[in-house]
């Protein structure tokens, strides 16, 4: 049921909206990420350094708390591989019995498995659309579905990449990818310790093993040695060998033993969920060094990455010198700035800022000495769109003082967005000026 619902979710995501705001858009070509209606720009680095700071944490304690619960309940690879290519290949072939005849006679080409591959290759084909929708927005991937690859090569290099990887993966490769791509299983020998749950084998209730049902001695444990937990098991472990790298925690082998138990009519839970610290005996500790000081810097993450999102303003603005010279000195003898004003509207619907100049009181200048030139203003900025304009501004040679003179842009939408920036205009230096260095 979490696995279908999971697949479920993984398809609806990049067609969910939050605001108008895709729930997920990871935009690189325009260097934007949008996550639950709020968009990431690569300025926002105390947002990203808190959303990742947050992530990874909870994964330690997820870990330390519950082991690879990750691994084996919501992790694509084994989501996908155990709920919907596995179990359409078993299908195909006849059952797990018929997957293995064919395998061991070598018939890879047989009508019923060319039918498989074709099978695989299509529902690789909508995973890998699924997943590129998540990169480039659904309105983009509808457009592209429907026009010719010479019109979006790169795009449609990048699905077909993607439609072999993911077939090759499901069709071929299947648990190697746990066993030698993931780094994963490395990880949890640190991650976790004693009494973190995991897959076990209850060695003073299973051992020493029968080698059979009948003709069971006094002595023997409720194992039968039917090794139907390694038979079952996808990445060929025996669970009963102890904790291992290669587990994944899809508690097959749970299932397995547990129908055997029931049928030579022991009770279930030879292997369960526990913990290496319950198997012997010891008690439960929640309260232990990870489990305390994970969950305390999770706490400071989110509260951090919530406070930066509701402090974030609306409206990413960047004020920049001019290219040319830094200024210029007109015929009537004003000094000449140019600044350019770079606005990034985060909201998702249209504003309109106005830019005005203050900080000039203390220059002694009166209004109608300072001039502000601008092709428009207020400017309009489309929702989630980025726009700069151009101001230049005129004042009299005696408002610099050692060459500069401070000023203050606000830019303001009217509505959510104020902001102050402080600027420093530059003019000429020498006699004539007020404060001139000689």
């Amino acid at each position: 049921m979490v696995a279908y619902a999971l697949m479920v979710i993984f398809f609806a995501i990049p067609h969910l909206r939050i605001g108008g705001l895709p729930v997920f858009l990871m935009d690189l070509p325009a260097r934007k990420f949008t996550l639950m209606g709020y968009t990431f720009l690569p300025t926002d680095t105390m947002l990203l350094m808190f959303a990742m700071g947050s992530l990874v944490i909870g994964i330690f304690l997820t870990t330390a708390l519950f082991g690879r619960a990750w691994c084996g309940w919501a992790c694509p690879q084994t989501v996908y591989l155990e709920f919907l290519f596995r179990p359409i290949g078993r299908w195909f072939d006849g059952g797990y019995t018929g997957s293995r005849n064919l395998d061991k006679k070598g018939l890879f080409f047989v009508p019923r498995r060319i039918a498989k591959y074709i099978t695989f290759f299509l529902m690789s084909l909508f995973v890998s659309h699924t997943l590129l929708a998540f990169f480039v927005g659904t309105e983009n991937l509808y457009h592209w579905v429907l026009r010719p690859p010479s019109e979006h090569p790169t795009a449609f290099f990048l699905v077909t990449l993607f439609t072999g990887i993911v077939w090759f993966n499901f069709t071929y490769f299947r648990e190697q990818t746990c066993l030698i791509v993931c780094p994963y299983g490395r990880w949890q020998a640190a991650l976790i310790d004693r009494q973190s749950v995991i897959v076990a084998y209850d060695v003073k209730r299973g051992e020493p093993r029968a080698l059979g049902i009948t003709d069971r001695p006094e002595s023997a444990g409720d194992c039968i040695s039917c090794n139907a937990c390694v038979q079952t098991c996808p990445t060929g472990i025996d669970i009963r060998n102890g904790l291992q790298m290669e587990c994944v925690h899809c508690t097959q082998c749970i299932d397995a033993c547990d129908d055997v138990m029931t049928r030579v009519g022991k009770p279930k839970g030879l292997i369960r969920y526990s913990s290496q610290d319950a198997m012997a005996g010891k008690p439960r500790a929640l309260l232990r060094l990870r489990t305390v000081l994970y969950p305390a810097v999770l706490v400071v993450m989110l509260g951090g990455l919530l406070t930066a999102l509701l402090t974030k303003d609306t409206a990413d603005i960047t004020v920049l010198r001019g290219l040319d010279a830094p200024f210029t000195e007109e015929a009537d003898g004003r000094i000449a700035n140019m600044v350019r004003v770079k606005i990034a509207n985060r909201a998702t619907r249209e504003s309109q800022y106005s830019i005005v100049l203050s900080g000039l009181e203390r220059a002694g200048l009166k209004d109608d000495e300072v001039t502000v030139v601008t092709p428009e203003n207020p400017l309009t900025v489309a929702g989630g769109a980025t726009r700069a304009t151009s101001l230049f501004v005129l004042m009299p040679r005696r408002a610099f003082i050692n060459g500069e003179r401070n000023i203050v842009l606000t830019v303001s939408d009217g509505h959510s967005s104020t902001q102050n920036i402080p600027y420093r205009l530059l003019g000429p230096v020498g006699p004539g000026n007020p404060g001139a260095v000689k």
